[in-house]
């Protein structure tokens, strides 16, 4: 589906935007019955006032301005905007099957309407006209770039086809917007579980163990959730319940997805075709950051010759070590994580499950609220009587110098119907001096939170958890901070979807830096905080490993291109990824199992996945401008939030990152960071663990 930026984004990223256009910004304000009906007619009030812009817009007699033209469709935009995230939102996280079903329902409805827009030729000749006349030619640069930015879109959507072409663009778009949420909703809801006993659990963390407590049989359940899958994969010494947990984990939404994806990508390419472009790759990079499909295999070709000697060096090393413990040294996917877990044990002194102690999941909410505050120089203040669609959820206001800017929801914790693994999308798009933006951080960790007070769990959490915890806030506070903008549609996260992922990567580096997590990394029983030594160990573990973390983005980015590039009747899914695999990842395919239909970012990113990789070079270019001595310098992070954050889409994102770096970004930034660890060669005493080549 090709999208307007302000649905592009909450697609591409499940980033979304909802709820009220009047002076509460409370997300569930006038949706507090928490049922369906309610629901319902909330959001087709707000698509009443759709309606109600664009007849005053098109009502219009005489000379076009901002004021009665850009204005009305600005606001025509926001109401979108308000009614797509209240209903996404209830989809994703709502508390019971119905009002999800609802929710789904009434995306679709959304979508249908976003299109009635794309379409209207009647909108796309005023906003020409506007853009033609005085005004136009005379506004300010920020609105300047929406008219052309906006003009290209109703381009792209199809509005100066004829008739019957942009009728059958409609039937498409609506058709695509079907299965994209039947292919998203079959993952969600195809949580899959498995029975071990005990002893197959060897190896595995003991909070792990005290929150799967066998039952009357002596059986052990396990789910294809977060909180048992990424632990399982890295400290189950069972290969067997390894192979078993993973491929249930990769035949999430299979078989249903097959028929799913064939007829999404077909309907695709129609619309491709219909619309002038030889692929859907084409017509989905026309307005993206990297250019073109061609500029987009170039760049990933540029990716492989700076990423692929240290990968190959990383996987010689683990074959070797994994040669020193067992004679048959393939690595399948299903144990991939597993040995890279015992190879860092074993060469770097740092067992992952040392530190968890250090994580507990209160005092890592507290110290990533904490270390953003001081990055963005803001502060958060807890709100205890918010509605909210679960007990679960907590929320924040966001206060620049004691000015309320914004609100932030923390929906934390893993529950049945609940979306899975993590991400972050907006709930209010901002409006400088009139709506306030608020977001959602979702992610599925376990323990910490009231369901679990009987088992006192402390929630302790893998380092990688962490930064993926600061990772998605940072995405929020990039919504929050960028969305005080004149224009609706201006905000942050309606810049080009392939810039969003820079500013949140940029952010994880800040992880790394031992002032940041000893501010609050302390043992959850005794206080103590994080050792430097083991801080020091952590970080030269996890910089082995970054060229095989970037092949396997590559078999993600690479598939994504194919399948919106190769025709679409034709495509093999499972073979074409076992080849991708083949070529890229630092691992062998596992045969059972059907990874691309649980591939959600095929519907939101669509061809795009490469934006991930194209924002990593950014990020690491975007965190060696920070001096890590003085990691919270007000300078620096207040030259970045300036230039880089609070510009929101009011520029094109190339812009944002000249105005911060003075220059493009810069491969050599990220070959450095990829070869880091091998530039800086460990002690003799590791040198003798496994030789270096």
């Amino acid at each position: 589906m090709k999208t307007k930026p302000w649905l592009g984004a909450a697609f591409a990223l499940l980033v979304a935007v909802g709820v009220q256009a009047a002076p509460s910004t409370d997300p569930l304000h006038g949706w507090s019955g928490g049922d369906s009906a309610s629901l319902d007619a909330w959001v087709h009030a707000r698509m009443d006032g759709i309606k109600v812009q664009l007849a005053k817009l098109h009502a219009v007699q005489g000379q076009r301005t901002i004021d009665n033209t850009l204005v009305p469709y600005d606001e025509a935009l926001n109401q979108l905007g308000l009614a797509f995230g209240q209903a996404h939102m209830l989809n994703a996280l709502g508390a019971d099957k119905a009002l999800r079903d609802k929710g789904q329902e009434l995306q679709q409805a959304l979508s249908a309407a976003d299109t009635d827009i794309t379409l209207d030729v009647a909108t796309y000749d005023a906003l020409r006209a506007l853009s033609e006349s005085d005004a136009g030619k005379a506004a300010d640069p920020a609105t300047r770039h929406y008219l052309d930015r906006s003009l290209l879109e109703f381009r792209l959507a199809g509005v100066d086809r004829d008739a019957a072409t942009r009728e059958r663009i409609r039937q498409l778009r609506d058709r695509i917007a079907a299965l994209e949420l039947s292919f998203s909703r079959n993952v969600q809801e195809d949580k899959r579980l498995l029975s071990v006993t005990p002893d197959q659990l060897a190896g595995m963390p003991s909070d792990f163990m005290a929150r799967h407590k066998p039952d009357a049989s002596g059986r052990i359940t396990l789910s294809t959730d977060q909180p048992d899958v990424t632990p399982i994969a890295k400290f189950a010494s069972n290969a067997q319940l390894r192979k078993d947990l993973a491929t249930a984990y990769l035949n999430r939404g299979w078989p249903a997805n097959d028929k799913v994806l064939r007829e999404l990508l077909q309907a695709r390419e129609e619309l491709a075709h219909l619309l002038k472009f030889d692929t859907y790759a084409d017509l989905a990079m026309a307005d993206q950051m990297i250019g073109g499909k061609a500029e987009a295999k170039q760049f990933l070709d540029q990716l492989q010759a700076a990423a692929g000697p240290a990968a190959d060096r990383e996987a010689r090393l683990l074959r070797d070590f994994v040669h020193g413990k067992q004679a048959d040294t393939s690595i399948s996917r299903a144990d991939f994580n597993y040995w890279q877990e015992q190879y860092r044990k074993a060469t770097y002194d740092f067992d992952a499950q040392t530190v968890r102690p250090y994580f507990p999941f209160n005092a890592v909410q507290a110290g990533v609220l904490d270390t953003a505050a001081r990055i963005f120089h803001v502060s958060f203040r807890p709100v205890s009587d918010a509605v909210v669609w679960h007990p679960a959820v907590t929320v924040f206001d966001v206060l620049d110098d004691e000015r309320k800017i914004g609100r932030i929801y923390l929906d934390m914790h893993p529950r049945d119907g609940k979306n899975q693994g993590c991400s972050a999308w907006a709930l209010v798009p901002g409006i400088g001096g009139r709506q306030m933006p608020e977001g959602v951080v979702v992610c599925n960790f376990a323990g910490g939170h009231p369901d679990d007070h009987e088992l006192n769990d402390p929630g302790l959490m893998d380092y990688s958890d962490v930064v993926t915890f600061f990772h998605d806030f940072g995405l929020q506070m990039q919504h929050i901070l960028g969305s005080q903008t004149r224009w609706s549609a201006q905000s942050a996260f309606n810049v080009e979807r392939d810039f969003i992922q820079a500013p949140p990567q940029m952010l994880e580096e800040f992880l790394r830096i031992p002032s940041v997590l000893q501010g609050f990394a302390r043992h959850y029983k005794t206080g103590e905080v994080l050792p430097l030594a083991t801080i020091q160990a952590m970080n030269r573990s996890t910089a082995y490993g970054r060229g095989s973390w970037l092949q396997q983005q590559m078999v993600s980015a690479t598939y994504a291109l194919q399948m919106h590039d190769l025709p679409a009747q034709e495509i093999d899914f499972g073979k074409v990824w076992m080849d991708d695999e083949k070529r890229f990842a630092p691992y062998d395919s596992l045969a059972d199992a059907h990874p691309y239909a649980s591939f959600t970012h095929l519907t939101g990113y669509t061809s795009n996945y490469y934006t991930y990789l194209l924002d990593k070079v950014i990020a690491v270019d975007f965190f060696r401008q920070f001096d890590t001595r003085h990691p919270f310098d007000s300078r620096a992070a207040m030259r970045y939030r300036q230039t880089v954050i609070a510009p929101g889409a009011t520029r094109p994102a190339a812009e944002l990152v000249k105005h911060f770096l003075g220059r493009p970004q810069d491969m050599k930034s990220l070959a450095s960071w990829i070869n880091e660890e091998f530039t800086d060669p460990p002690s003799t005493a590791q040198e003798q663990k496994v030789p270096r080549s």
